[in-house]
C-alpha cells in the first residue's frame, strides 16, 4: 500500500477533510511550493535528523532553514546532525526517496514542528511520492500527530542573493 493511500484511510477514519494535489514531479519543497502556486511557507518540508543517535522528524516551512544549535537545545541533546538518506530510507518504505510526509507518528518517530507552522491555517506537505501533496488544516494535523512545537529557524532564504 502507498503512503498516500494509507493516509488518506487514516484521515477518513478520523473525519478529518483534506484535499490531494496531484502535480509535475518535483524532488525539493520550494520546486514543489512553486509548482502548487503555495507560499514557501505553508509548504511543510520534513527534514530527518539524529539526535544523540535517534532518528527525529523535524518539520518547517520549506523557505527556512534548521538552526542546529536552537534545535539541539530544544532536543536537549548533546549532538543534532542531518540524517543521510541511506540511514533513514528503510524508516519510510511506503514513501519514494525523500517524500516523507510530516506524521512520523504513523513511523513510531517523534515530530517536531516549527511554530511559525503553526501560524497558518492550512498546510500542504509531501505525499510520499514525487508527483503528489496533501493539504489540510493545521489544527487537525497536530490532533491526529501531536508535535512538539519549538522555535528551530533561522531566517528565510532569500531568492537571487
Amino acid at each position: 500500500m502507498t503512503f498516500l493511500r494509507r493516509l488518506q484511510e487514516y484521515l477518513d477514519s478520523h473525519h478529518v477533510h483534506y484535499e490531494v494535489l496531484g502535480h509535475e514531479a518535483a524532488y525539493t519543497a520550494p520546486e514543489i511550493a512553486h509548482t502548487l502556486h503555495v507560499s514557501g511557507k505553508m509548504f511543510a518540508k520534513v527534514v530527518m535528523v539524529k539526535a544523540d543517535g535517534r532518528f527525529v522528524m523535524v518539520v518547517l516551512p520549506s523557505n527556512w532553514r534548521i538552526d542546529f544549535r536552537r534545535l539541539t537545545e530544544e532536543l536537549g541533546a548533546l549532538r543534532v546532525r542531518l540524517a543521510t538518506e541511506d540511514e533513514f530510507i528503510g524508516l519510510f518504505p511506503d514513501c519514494q526517496i525523500g517524500t516523507m510526509p510530516p506524521f512520523g507518528n504513523l513511523y513510531g518517530m517523534d515530530v517536531f514542528v516549527d511554530q511559525s507552522l503553526t501560524e497558518d491555517e492550512q498546510i500542504v506537505f509531501k505525499a510520499g511520492m514525487y508527483d503528489g501533496a496533501v493539504k489540510l488544516r493545521y489544527q487537525d494535523f497536530a490532533n491526529l500527530v501531536h508535535p512538539i512545537v519549538a522555535e528551530f529557524h533561522q531566517a528565510p532564504m532569500k531568492l537571487g542573493g
